[in-house]
């Protein structure tokens, strides 16, 4: 899976969760997941969950702590898939 396809996955999963519609369908790497898309902390779980389902990885704490950006989440998630 190339990044491109791993960002749509990602856009697909956060969807749901997004408070700014409109923020998403302009998203870039930099874009906040809490900030910019308006997801509130507790959703941020629900997405980490979803993501380990999706991708059939195994986000630690640390690496959840670090998931702020559609970027990093993306990095992590690339890294992850990477090591499997």
């Amino acid at each position: 899976m190339n990044r491109e396809e791993l960002k749509a996955k990602l856009k697909e999963i956060i969807e749901p969760y997004v408070q700014n519609k409109e923020a998403l369908e302009n998203a870039t790497e930099e874009t906040s997941l809490l900030l910019d898309l308006e997801i509130n902390s507790a959703h941020l779980v629900d997405i980490i969950l979803d993501m380990e389902e999706a991708f059939d990885i195994e986000i630690d704490d640390e690496n959840a702590e670090r998931m702020m950006t559609i970027g990093q989440a993306l990095d992590i998630s690339e890294k992850l898939l990477e090591e499997d």
